[in-house]
């Protein structure tokens, strides 16, 4: 009993479990676990990732907090032995400093595979050239900073996810940045200003775009299975778009054959709707399931024509969420109502849709239309939640009245109207 008390019992744990659980600490109490025994000793001083953070120093006093993490991370980086395959400094006190510089000279002498510099607000931090010359990164998150390569700079070869935020960079070169990493498969793109975008990218699985873009082309993405897009619209924006002839549907879904899951936010199916009639498309979307759009205008007919054109070549259609944002004094006007009637959307069936939900409705025409189109031809439904918007008090009777009379094709269509 005595001698099993007296064993050592975290100094025999095999190596492999050792850095297992350092691996799972923060990086301050890995150093930290040097005072256990000798076998511990300087043992983090092997691990691949170093996630820095603002816990790595104390902020009692917030004036020297900046020269105390940085001390931290030289001790750190000095300290350490072997290949270094994830970086990652996230911090609000930190923003550009020439430290920085030589952290990511040291990284680009260290196999460096994954990097996330994630900086405060203020002076942005301007990347040095040493960055692209890490070649082996397959996995780069860069927010508040400015991006200039070296005009030398031919791409990142290893590269499957990039993601991008509030970063200084010009249109040609982040187009350049995306077509010169063939294995990309996962982009994010936030809060740029006036960006026009080709986006080629054979590999390219998952899309996320938010911010100001005059123009988006989906040119070469083929394997695309998933995009979330958000469009900001300024005055010069709407008036590009008002001007512009070319279909912006095709260009940004006219190549997306493998789509699984579209989230469009704002503006999205106005920017869509924008250019010259599509006809008929030559696109089936055979993979996609699950759509959601939000902010829809039912007053504009060429949104609505959007939808329909979206969802009645999606075959294997499961869920559909939308919510409306329409001006109801307007849309109460209802021109073309007798659309409903044409015979393409009367033979229309949704074989696979089985959840729909609709939100901030206003009870304007055109949406009660959409819903009893979808009503009317979804056999297999199972839900059709209805959620009024906030500011629609009085029709809410009216408008449950109508939902109700509305044909389902599915026996087992069930309809949810939420008044909360």
């Amino acid at each position: 009993m005595d001698q099993a008390s007296s064993r050592d019992f975290i100094s025999d744990l095999p190596i492999s479990i050792i850095e297992s659980i350092l691996a799972l600490l923060p990086i301050r109490d890995a150093i930290r676990t040097s005072i256990l025994s000798s076998k511990w000793r300087y043992r983090w001083a092997n691990l691949p990732q170093l996630i820095f953070d603002d816990r790595c120093v104390d902020i009692k006093d917030k004036a020297l907090v900046e020269r105390d993490l940085i001390r931290f991370i030289d001790r750190v980086l000095l300290l350490h032995n072997g290949q270094i395959h994830k970086f990652k400094l996230s911090t609000s006190y930190l923003q550009s400093c020439p430290d920085i510089d030589q952290w990511i000279l040291y990284l680009s002498r260290h196999d460096i595979k994954e990097l996330t510099l994630e900086l405060g607000e203020g002076e942005w931090f301007r990347a040095p050239h040493c960055l692209f010359s890490c070649n082996k990164l397959s996995h780069i998150e860069l927010f508040r900073c400015e991006l200039d390569p070296p005009p030398n700079f031919r791409g990142f070869l290893c590269l499957k996810t990039l993601n991008l935020q509030q970063v200084l960079v010009a249109p040609e070169v982040i187009e350049s940045l995306i077509s010169g990493c063939p294995l990309l498969e996962s982009l994010t793109l936030s809060y740029f200003d006036s960006l026009a975008l080709t986006i080629r990218a054979p590999n390219l699985k998952y899309l996320c775009l938010e911010g100001e873009f005059k123009d988006i082309c989906l040119e070469n993405t083929p394997l695309l299975t998933a995009m979330s897009v958000a469009l900001y619209m300024t005055d010069d924006i709407t008036e590009h778009f008002e001007q512009s002839s070319s279909c912006n549907f095709i260009k940004f879904l006219g190549g997306v054959p493998c789509l699984e899951r579209l989230i469009g936010r704002i503006y999205f199916t106005k920017f869509l709707s924008i250019g010259n009639d599509l006809g008929r498309l030559s696109i089936t979307y055979n993979h996609l399931r699950n759509v959601e759009l939000y902010q829809v205008s039912f007053e504009d007919m060429k949104e609505i024509l959007v939808i329909l054109r979206l969802i009645m070549n999606s075959p294997n259609l499961k869920e559909l969420q939308i919510s409306g944002s329409s001006n109801t004094l307007a849309a109460l006007e209802a021109p073309d109502l007798e659309f409903w009637e044409r015979k393409g959307l009367l033979d229309c069936t949704f074989k696979n849709l089985k959840t729909v939900k609709m939100t901030d409705m206003s009870g304007v025409p055109h949406e009660l239309e959409f819903i009893k189109f979808l009503l009317g031809n979804s056999p297999v439904l199972e839900i059709m939640s209805i959620t009024p918007c906030v500011y629609v008090i009085e029709g809410r009777l009216n408008m449950l009245i109508g939902l109700v009379r509305f044909r389902r094709a599915s026996a087992q269509a069930e309809i949810v109207f939420n008044l909360e």
